[in-house]
């Protein structure tokens, strides 16, 4: 039985891990998050009965804090960073703090108290957009905002210090998820709690930028794979191929809540939009990690829950209003 050491899991990905986690083995796990906005102890509701699941309420940029809960851990999966691109438009110091000062000290503390294996949780909106084909491991890094800039340069962090210090480092980069626990700031949670309102929804520029949406179970079995499987100071990709258009999620969306295009609002695009994210996943297939979840039924499943959960977002969208 190892003992996990998980940052940022009161939020969206890494609840979902927690829960897959103490569903799939019988390992024990703290999880250690500073409760920001989009950390919340609601994600985490109902497993605080369960003697192998501790929480602990810090910040991975206080150096102190991270070693004195560190400590007597195997192994780290690194989820705690600011992770919203239009946030980061807007306060970009924010991210640069935390998710490159953060990891720094995470991975400092971990080589000091000998963690086994340290996994550092990326994007793949670090390659920046693509417009044929997709990206490997080993393309050139060209992020194109200060979000996926500062997660670019944490993922370099964290490789350094396997390099330097032989820290057991691996990285793994993700494609857009989405599933239960999602901020309502995201566009599929976003779109899907503001048409249960019976609001518009803001779609950016023509509709037609690219993205992979992977559920984010899938995305779950695929980080915990490379956690206890994968080579060490290796970077693997995690997407499951579903390229879907923002404008055919949208219809997607309507679809199911039965709403019309007289629900859209085209909205100015963001700066720096990508127009399209691709990787190639043939690294961690070669694992064994296959997506379990067609898409379709997942995004029905996944807007059945925030209908029926209204209790969970509808505080979140009082207090961002």
């Amino acid at each position: 039985m190892s003992r996990l050491f998980v940052t940022g899991a009161a939020g969206f990905i890494g609840s979902n891990y927690v829960r897959w986690l103490l569903a799939n083995h019988d390992d024990s796990v703290t999880v250690f998050d500073a409760l920001t906005y989009a950390g919340n102890l609601d994600n985490l509701r109902g497993l605080d009965g369960d003697a192998r699941f501790t929480f602990v309420k810090g910040d991975i940029t206080d150096r102190e804090a991270v070693l004195a809960a560190m400590e007597g851990h195997d192994l780290v999966v690194h989820f705690a960073a600011e992770s919203h691109v239009d946030r980061s438009i807007v306060s970009p110091d924010e991210f640069v703090h935390t998710n490159c000062d953060g990891t720094n000290v995470m991975c400092d503390v971990a080589r000091t108290v000998g963690i086994e294996r340290f996994l550092h949780i990326s994007t793949d909106e670090v390659y920046g957009s693509i417009e044929d084909g997709s990206f490997a491991e080993t393309d050139r890094l060209e992020p194109r905002s200060p979000y996926s800039a500062s997660k670019a340069s944490s993922d370099l962090i964290a490789l350094s210090y396997q390099t330097t210090y032989g820290l057991p480092v691996l990285v793994t980069r993700s494609s857009n998820n989405f599933g239960p626990y999602q901020f309502p700031e995201k566009l599929i949670p976003l779109f899907v709690t503001n048409l249960l309102d019976g609001t518009k929804v803001p779609l950016y520029g023509d509709g037609m930028n690219v993205r992979d949406w992977c559920y984010v179970e899938d995305n779950c079995s695929a980080v915990d794979l490379v956690l206890r499987s994968g080579a060490v100071g290796e970077i693997y990709n995690i997407g499951p191929g579903n390229e879907v258009p923002n404008r055919e999620i949208t219809d997607s969306i309507l679809s199911i809540l039965g709403a019309d295009d007289s629900m859209v609002e085209y909205v100015t695009d963001r700066p720096g939009h990508d127009r399209r994210y691709s990787i190639d996943t043939r690294k961690v297939r070669a694992l064994g990690w296959e997506p379990q979840r067609d898409f379709r039924d997942a995004l029905v499943e996944t807007v059945e829950w925030y209908r029926e959960n209204r209790w969970w977002w509808e505080p979140l969208k009082q207090r961002s209003a």
